[in-house]
C-alpha cells in the first residue's frame, strides 16, 4: 500500500518497527493476546484516553476536579444562558403562547417582559397588526395566477388584494400549518367561483362591489371553518383586464360600447328636449283654448244681460228706447263708414264728379305720415 513504501511498513499510524510515531506521540498498543500483524487498526478507545488526558493538563489545576472558582464561572455562565432564554419580550404587535412540553397553553402573553421555564417551556410568537396579500396580475406566485374563467365563457386577468388580521393567536399559531399560503389559495379559489357565475361585464366595470363582498364571505367562512383565527378586513379588485392576446380586440368592443353609450345618452338628451318643447306648446294651446272659452263665456254673457237690460228699458218706455236705439245705430254705421259732404251748386243738370278712390287713398297716407311722425 503506499503508505507501507513511505513509512516503512508501519502504517497511516507509524509504529511499524521504525521510527515513525503516531499523531499522539507514538504508535498503538497492540493487545498481548492474538495474532493480527503489524496493519492492525489503531485502538479507538486508547487514542480516546490520550485526548481526554491532554485536555485534562490544559485545563487550569491540573485537571484534579477543577479549582472551585473556575466551577463557579461556569455555574454563572450556564445559569446566566438560562435567564437568558427564559425571558422573552413580546412587542405591541404581537401576541405570545407558551407551550410545555410541545403542548400550548391557554394564556396568551401580552405585549411586555415575560418568563418562561426553559428548556421545558418554549414560546411562538404571532403579529397581529393587519397585513396584505396581493393576488394575480404581476405577483411572484406566477403569471397565471390571475386567469379566470367568468360565467360567459370569457377569460379576465384579475389582479385583486386583501387586508387581513389574526384574531385567535393559538388558533392561528397551531391550527394551521402555514396560514398565510392557507389564505392565499383560498382566497384564489373564492375569486375563481364567484368570477365563474358572474358575465365578464361585471367583473370589467359594472358590478366590482359585489364581487369583492361576495368574495369576503367566502373566504371568511372557509378561514373559520378551518379555524385559522384570521379575519378579513377587506377584498379589493384593483385591476381587471382581458389577456394580453386578446386585449386589442376587448378595448374595440369597449369603445363601441362606450360609443353605444354615448349614441343613448345623446338620443334620450334630444327626446327629452322634443318632448319638453313639445309638452310647453301643447301646455301653451290648452292655455290659450281655456282663455279664448272664458272670453267667449264672459262676452256672450255680457251680452245676454245688455240685452235683458235694454228689454227691461223697452218694455218700460217703447218709444223712447226704440229712438234711442235708432239713434245709436246711425251713429255706429256713420261712425265708421267714409263720409263726403258734397255742396249743392248753382248749376242745373250738372253731376258733379268725386274721385272717391284717389280721397281714400290720400287719406291713408295722410294717416300713415301722421303715425310715422309720432313715432
Amino acid at each position: 500500500m503506499p503508505w507501507s513504501n513511505q513509512n516503512g511498513g508501519g502504517g497511516p499510524w507509524g509504529g511499524g518497527g521504525g521510527n515513525n510515531p503516531g499523531p499522539w506521540g507514538q504508535g498503538p498498543q497492540r493487545p498481548s493476546g492474538g495474532g493480527g500483524g503489524g496493519n492492525r487498526p489503531p485502538d479507538l478507545e486508547e487514542i480516546i484516553r490520550r485526548g481526554q488526558d491532554r485536555l485534562k493538563n490544559a485545563l487550569p489545576g491540573g485537571g484534579g476536579g477543577g479549582s472551585p472558582a473556575m466551577l463557579g464561572l461556569i455555574g454563572i455562565a450556564l445559569v446566566g444562558l438560562w435567564v437568558f432564554q427564559s425571558v422573552y419580550t413580546i412587542q405591541p404587535d404581537e401576541r405570545g403562547i407558551e407551550l410545555r412540553f410541545g403542548q400550548p397553553k391557554e394564556e396568551v402573553s401580552m405585549p411586555g417582559l415575560h418568563f418562561h421555564f426553559w428548556p421545558f417551556e418554549t414560546v411562538e410568537k404571532a403579529t397581529i397588526v393587519e397585513r396584505q396579500i396581493n393576488i394575480g396580475g404581476g405577483s411572484q406566485q406566477g403569471a397565471n395566477q390571475g386567469l379566470m374563467l367568468t360565467g360567459d365563457q370569457n377569460i379576465v386577468d384579475v389582479q385583486f388584494s386583501l387586508l387581513y388580521s389574526v384574531t385567535d393567536p393559538a388558533a392561528y399559531l397551531f391550527n394551521v400549518q402555514r396560514p398565510e399560503d392557507t389564505l392565499r389559495q383560498v382566497a384564489e379559489s373564492a375569486m375563481r367561483e364567484v368570477v365563474g357565475r358572474r358575465p365578464a361585464q361585471d367583473v370589467f366595470r359594472d358590478n366590482r362591489e359585489a364581487i369583492a363582498g361576495e368574495v369576503n364571505d367566502t373566504i371568511q367562512n372557509t378561514m373559520d371553518s378551518y379555524g385559522a383565527g384570521i379575519a378579513i378586513n377587506t377584498v379589493s379588485i384593483e385591476d381587471a383586464a382581458p389577456p394580453r392576446e386578446v386585449a386589442d380586440a376587448f378595448d374595440e368592443v369597449q369603445r363601441a360600447e362606450q360609443d353605444e353609450d354615448r349614441f343613448v345618452e345623446e338620443a334620450n338628451q334630444y327626446a327629452n328636449q322634443q318632448l319638453g318643447q313639445a309638452r310647453g306648446e301643447a301646455a301653451q294651446v290648452r292655455e290659450a283654448a281655456a282663455a279664448y272659452r272664458d272670453r267667449v263665456v264672459n262676452t256672450a254673457e255680457g251680452e245676454s244681460q245688455r240685452f235683458v237690460s235694454i228689454y227691461n228699458e223697452y218694455a218700460a218706455a217703447p218709444d223712447v228706447t226704440r229712438k234711442r236705439m235708432f239713434l245709436e245705430t246711425m251713429e255706429g254705421v256713420f261712425r265708421d263708414s267714409n263720409k263726403f259732404i258734397v255742396e249743392q251748386n248753382g248749376g242745373q243738370g250738372v253731376v258733379p264728379y268725386l274721385p272717391l278712390p284717389e280721397i281714400n287713398r290720400r287719406a291713408q297716407d295722410q294717416q300713415a305720415r301722421t303715425q310715422e311722425g309720432s313715432q
